[in-house]
């Protein structure tokens, strides 16, 4: 299934602005959400295809995050890519053991990006 509706969760308005300004640019629908608890709710009535979910954000993080999608029958089928500052080994095991599909390091290479989602789609 291609992927068509994007949502963006990071609490940096400039992360949030370079995100979408890439991803309407290459045609896709783009939906930002600030924290972990606002994609929570924006996932449920948005239905996106694809969370773009950093990791350290006030209130629940990331990796919190991606884990309450991956065991909730309703959201389990949205695909999450992680794109965080966390530069680690065991962050990216543990991203991907959370149910994250990918894991991407901050600054993130636009045409990375893109490829990894056209690949899933």
């Amino acid at each position: 299934m291609p992927i068509k509706k994007i949502l963006v969760v990071d609490d940096s308005p400039t992360e949030r602005y370079f995100m979408t300004d890439l991803l309407v640019k290459n045609g896709y629908s783009v939906s930002t959400a600030e924290s972990g608890e606002e994609a929570l709710d924006k996932i449920k009535s948005d239905k996106p295809d694809l969370i773009l979910m950093d990791v350290v954000m006030p209130g629940k993080n990331g990796f919190q995050v991606t884990r309450m999608i991956a065991r909730d029958p309703e959201m389990q089928n949205v695909t999450v890519i992680i794109c965080t500052s966390k530069d680690q080994e065991t962050d990216r095991v543990w991203g991907l053991r959370q149910g994250a599909h990918d894991y991407l390091v901050k600054p993130i290479d636009p045409q990375v990006l893109l490829e990894k989602i056209k690949a899933l789609g």
